[in-house]
């Protein structure tokens, strides 16, 4: 079998896109039902790649042209500690498909549809281990090693020993996650055999299925020096799973692969935002500058993302609106990928795995919720500024000093401005962005995409803007803007014909 990409998918291109993050089990069934599933039983809800098929003109009606779907292979059939493996993570067989999920005619048609509408495709994969149920409930630590395929036999995995130091890299490594309940075992890629069937494996997953990208599991439990000839091997772009805080840790799985899910990033969003008006602006500033000059290609490649399966959603412990929307601003104004997070459109608050693997038919995709068209303007400002400015996705954003720093963030990208505050919905906040800045033009209109509301910098080229209710503005000049699009196309008219008078 063989499927050939239609995009190369490199990184660069990558960069234009914004990603959809989707729970293949929750989001859709191809037949268009929508049955009861109740997260707390951990159990298959029916989702499929048909459903998400049928559902394409939802995802890109809010502009995103990108889908990451959950690891496509084999799970184990039974139940680990009660729960099944409807999310993807408990693979016993890399080289056959989650019948639950479809068969491989269904995964093809997905990608097949994706790339008829331009858009791409990023799986979800898992590297660092297998999964196996116990040979009998009276031998808890005995596996058949013969069902983890193609490896069939313990020599390909890890000695048994769970995660217990992780200040020691070897441990974090070479030791297995999970615990005596549901041992994930440790694949050993000091193994050579063990490495060329994975170098050969994601080789023909990537080319079987047209697969444009490739999200990567737990990277920080493999070994450094494994990535770059399985990113290579891949030939796509690869950004990886580095579950940390800390971008001096974060930075080095940066060379081996493409770059990573900015989790540093996110640890210092979620301080800010949801410690309200406790929590420190300046600390996203301070963790943005310090990946921008330690991550391999700065903050260009990064997954920018403020939820995911893994982590509770915003308003599961936000109500504040205002807040709310101040956090989903944050990926599309920076240097990252944006990527959205299935439900977050519909304001779904599930707390901790599982109770925010919520499923999305539930809501009925109902496409007037005022997070979805918040997203939208948000895509669509994200591509005006790629089409506007050629060098957007090259220059990295800056942060203008703001006399209220806990509280208050100006981030420039050119022709972005983007002005975040965590005060909430009863706040009224100020920003002032000084002539030095060099931003704009004197007596300038700008325009906030987000409401279509305009302000005029003064006659020196500064500017000052107050918000009410604690609301976030993403400005952009009337004059990057096209009158004949669906983003302020009002705004863009009433300005264009003294523009080209001012700027010829």
């Amino acid at each position: 079998m063989s499927f050939t990409a239609v995009f190369a998918a490199s990184a660069d291109e990558w960069t234009k896109r914004s990603i959809y993050q989707i729970v293949t089990d929750r989001f859709a069934l191809g037949n268009g039902s929508s049955p009861s599933c109740d997260t707390s039983e951990k159990k298959y809800c029916g989702g499929n790649w048909q459903g998400i098929i049928s559902k394409l003109d939802y995802i890109q009606s809010m502009g995103f042209d990108a889908i990451w779907i959950s690891p496509v292979v084999e799970n184990i059939d039974g139940a680990m500690s009660g729960d099944k493996a409807y999310h993807g993570y408990w693979t016993q067989n890399i080289n056959s498909l989650n019948a639950n999920f479809g068969l491989s005619d269904d995964l093809i048609s997905l990608s097949s549809a994706l790339h008829d509408r331009g858009m791409y495709l990023m799986v979800d994969i898992v590297v660092n281990h297998l999964v196996a149920n116990p040979t009998s409930d009276s031998q808890p630590q005995t596996f058949d090693y013969s069902l983890l395929q193609p490896f069939g036999g313990a020599d390909c995995f890890h000695s048994e020993c769970f995660i217990s130091k992780y200040n020691n890299q070897t441990n974090v490594e070479q030791c297995w996650l999970g615990y005596s309940g549901l041992p994930l075992l440790d694949l050993d890629t000091e193994n050579s055999t063990t490495v060329n069937i994975m170098y050969n494996w994601i080789k023909n997953l990537v080319s079987d299925y047209g697969i444009d990208g490739l999200r990567v599991d737990t990277v920080k439990h493999v070994r450094k020096d494994f990535w770059p000839e399985f990113a290579s091997s891949a030939g796509v772009y690869t950004v990886g799973e580095v579950l940390t805080g800390e971008v001096g840790y974060a930075a080095p799985y940066t060379e081996g692969l493409d770059s990573i899910l900015d989790y540093p990033t996110y640890f210092a969003v979620q301080k800010a935002f949801i410690n309200g008006v406790s929590g420190d602006m300046a600390t996203i500033a301070e963790i943005v500058t310090e990946a921008q000059n330690q991550y391999n290609h700065g903050t260009f490649y990064v997954g920018s993302f403020v939820e995911n399966h893994d982590n509770p959603r915003i308003q599961s412990t936000v109500s504040d609106q205002s807040i709310v929307k101040n956090v989903i601003t944050w990926p599309f104004i920076n240097d990252g990928i944006p990527i959205l997070y299935y439900g977050q459109e519909q304001g779904y608050q599930g707390g901790n795995d599982p109770a925010n693997r919520e499923a999305l038919w539930l809501s009925g995709f109902d496409e007037n919720k005022p997070l979805l068209a918040q997203i939208k303007n948000l895509n669509a400002a994200r591509k005006q500024a790629i089409s506007y400015n050629p060098s957007f996705l090259n220059n990295p954003v800056t942060f203008i000093p703001q006399a209220s720093a806990s509280s208050t963030l100006a981030i420039s990208k050119p022709p972005l401005l983007a002005l975040l505050t965590n005060g909430g919905s009863s706040s009224t906040e100020s920003w002032g962005i000084p002539s030095s800045a060099g931003l704009y033009n004197a007596n300038e209109t700008l325009v906030d995409v987000l409401t279509c509301d305009t302000v005029i910098t003064g006659s020196d080229g500064s500017l000052s803007v107050t918000t009410s209710q604690g609301l976030p503005k993403v400005l952009m000049p009337a004059k990057s803007l096209s009158a004949t699009g669906s983003l302020c196309s009002t705004e863009a008219e009433r300005s264009s014909g003294a523009n080209r008078i001012d700027h010829q």
